[in-house]
């Protein structure tokens, strides 16, 4: 059974135009709403994940504390548990697959929390990579809304280099011979394995591999990291969902709405929540000086690095007890203002 619920969000208008005749939005929560509503932290969902591949720091000791605060986990749109190309029906799939954005996730979030829960006001808004950009775009979009945010490895737009680091894994997954007219036409099994690898290259650092660390973790060679880590993981996700979700990330950009109109730094301007921006300091993906230049245009951020070999990971630290501590002690730090 399911260890999750759906929200159905009915007819839903995407950012980019088109109207999904039915739509749903699959979520998790942890711990107990209080009764003033006012314990609620947002958790959104980072790329290729779902819900129950970072539940792992919600805990009485761990990052985000269920006995205190009411913990809302989102699917975001194209996770394959929200509504996705793998799931989606017809006309759209079949190589019709819409964009999603966050624009669009975070409405939906809104939705639900104020239609399910009656929530109007989050405590926290915290995510990692993907999932820290929606907590961005929720400081900009709903300013009056969110109390705290704590992003971690993001950030509010999506930068040219990451942009084509992310071409690169979107060219390599296509490039199975499974691909045809916009579409898989069977499970792109080379394509997986490959995209696997040239993201491993990226989301840990140089460190990373030159220091061994995969070996503490339980590893016996490094081609068997690759293969039960990396391979394992993504070999979990339909490769249209893995573009779908390409895409939002490519996309990502809080000021591009009809609120900014592209002005990232009157988006970021308007970001008025206590903010904690914490970039790994071996991240590829979101270097130190971006986060730098992000953070100084938002009125009430500090900028916090977390210093690391994981690289990006550092930000989902479910195998390093001390990037952990790092994340544990910005949390509460917020929370407690």
């Amino acid at each position: 059974m399911a260890d999750y619920e759906t929200f159905d969000l009915g007819s839903l208008i995407l950012q980019r135009g088109l109207t999904l005749p039915k739509a749903h939005l699959a979520y998790k929560t942890y711990g107990q709403l209080a009764a003033d509503k006012s314990n609620v932290i947002l958790y959104p969902t980072s790329y290729g994940a779902q819900h129950m591949d970072i539940d792992w720091l919600i805990g009485r000791d761990r990052v985000l504390d269920p006995e205190r605060y009411f913990i809302v986990i989102p699917n975001q749109l194209g996770n394959g548990l929200s509504t996705s190309p793998s799931n989606i029906a017809e006309p759209f799939g079949l190589g019709q697959n819409p964009v999603f954005t966050h624009w669009d996730n975070v409405h939906a979030q809104d939705r639900l929390l104020r239609e399910r829960f009656g929530v109007t006001r989050l405590a926290l808004a915290y995510g990692w990579s993907m999932g820290g950009q929606q907590a961005l775009h929720w400081g900009a979009i709903f300013p009056d809304r969110v109390a705290r945010i704590c992003a971690v490895c993001t950030s509010a737009r999506t930068s040219p280099h990451n942009k084509l680091f992310l071409e690169g894994i979107r060219a390599t997954l296509t490039a199975d011979a499974a691909w045809s007219n916009g579409r898989f036409t069977e499970r792109p099994t080379r394509g997986l394995r490959a995209f696997a690898r040239v993201y491993a290259g990226w989301a840990m650092s140089q460190a990373f591999y030159r220091e061994r660390l995969w070996a503490g973790i339980g590893y016996a060679s490094l081609e068997d990291y690759l293969v039960r880590a990396w391979e394992g993981n993504f070999l979990r996700r339909s490769g249209e969902d893995l573009l779908s979700m390409i895409e939002t990330w490519t996309q990502s950009d809080i000021s591009d709405n009809p609120i900014y109109k592209g002005d990232l730094g009157k988006a970021l301007g308007a970001v008025t929540a206590r903010a904690i921006i914490m970039p790994s300091t071996t991240d590829l993906y979101f270097p130190v000086a971006d986060s730098e230049v992000e953070t100084r245009l938002m009125p009430n951020a500090e900028l916090r690095p977390i210093p690391s070999n994981w690289g990006h990971r550092a930000g989902n630290p479910a195998q390093c007890p001390e990037d952990e501590a790092v994340l544990r002690k910005a949390v509460r730090d917020l929370l407690q203002n």
